[in-house]
């Protein structure tokens, strides 16, 4: 009898030897020594690189700290976000236009909508900023008459089209071409039987586009928007061609000349497009996340 008790309790393992069992079988994660070998070699490259670039004279940091916040620059930075969106807008405008003419029914509107996009993509935007700087010169001036009759009013071109003008006009043309086909692929990737069944039940087209196809266009619309606008920032550097005096890169470049210094303004005004393209960029983001709210959903309770 107590030859089967001992028997029996030698299948039985005390609680604490169980526990240390199950403590030496704990997984423990794969080490990754190669990748704190390679983020030390990195921080050591970064320093040097600062190290460098803080203590080189060439820079000349002072002439960067004096003209970082210095009045024409802040005035350029006014300018040039100025032109960013007034740009943007008359492209956003000039783009909608277009893409009703695309899908209309008229061959001459359809085919009026393609040669636009078709010209405004296919020649540089430095060619056509120049084209409209030299707008005033090619037509002196824009009259309205009667065909074949008599002239009826007539306005000296630099009075209507200004290098502000100009600008605007050569820089949002050049983009409406491209946000044309942006907008044109939002759309097109929205089921059209959602429009179908909103007409069936009696919904207005103006309704339909503001309640059903635009807000779900927009979640396709907005990153290639944002990059877009981010370009545009940085191609309003190119209105020289015009020229418009009164931007960020001509102040730069303006105080560089008179310095000859011409690094730190480089530096002074890639600071200012850097700081511009980072709201911009958290904009986007926030825009991003306020049109995906329902795929976002979707997908966290799909996963």
């Amino acid at each position: 009898m107590t030859s089967e008790v001992e028997s029996i309790g030698a299948g039985f393992k005390p609680v604490a030897d169980e526990r240390r069992e199950i403590t030496r079988n704990v997984v423990v994660p794969r080490r990754h020594p190669g990748r704190w070998i390679a983020v030390a070699v990195l921080a050591v490259l970064v320093l040097q690189f600062g190290q460098a670039i803080s203590v080189n004279p060439n820079f000349h940091w002072d002439v960067y700290l004096t003209y970082l916040f210095a009045p024409p620059v802040i005035r350029g930075v006014g300018w040039t976000l100025l032109l960013t969106v007034v740009a943007m807008t008359v492209a956003i405008t000039v783009a909608g236009l277009l893409v009703v003419m695309r899908d209309s029914e008229n061959p001459i509107l359809r085919g009026i909508a393609y040669g636009w996009v078709w010209f405004f993509r296919g020649t540089p935007i430095y060619t056509q900023l120049l084209f409209w700087g030299l707008f005033a010169v090619l037509f002196p001036n824009l009259s309205l008459s009667i065909p074949f009759g008599p002239e009826l009013i007539s306005v000296e071109t630099k009075y209507i089209v200004t290098p502000a003008i100009a600008a605007i006009l050569g820089l949002g043309f050049n983009e409406s071409a491209y946000l044309t086909e942006i907008f044109r692929a939002g759309f097109n990737s929205i089921d059209r039987g959602q429009a179908e069944a909103a007409q069936a039940l009696g919904m207005k087209r103006a309704k339909i586009w503001m309640r059903i196809l635009m807000p779900q266009a927009m979640r396709v619309i907005i990153p290639p928007t944002g990059n877009e606008t981010i370009g545009m920032l940085k191609m309003t550097s190119l209105v020289l061609a015009i020229p418009f005096t009164l931007d960020l890169t001509f102040a730069t470049n303006a105080i560089s000349n008179r310095l000859y210094l011409p690094i730190p303004l480089l530096l002074v005004a890639g600071t200012w497009y850097l700081a511009i393209t980072s709201l911009l960029m958290i904009g986007q983001y926030f825009l991003e996340r306020h049109f995906g709210k329902g795929v976002s959903a979707h997908s966290t309770r799909v996963g």
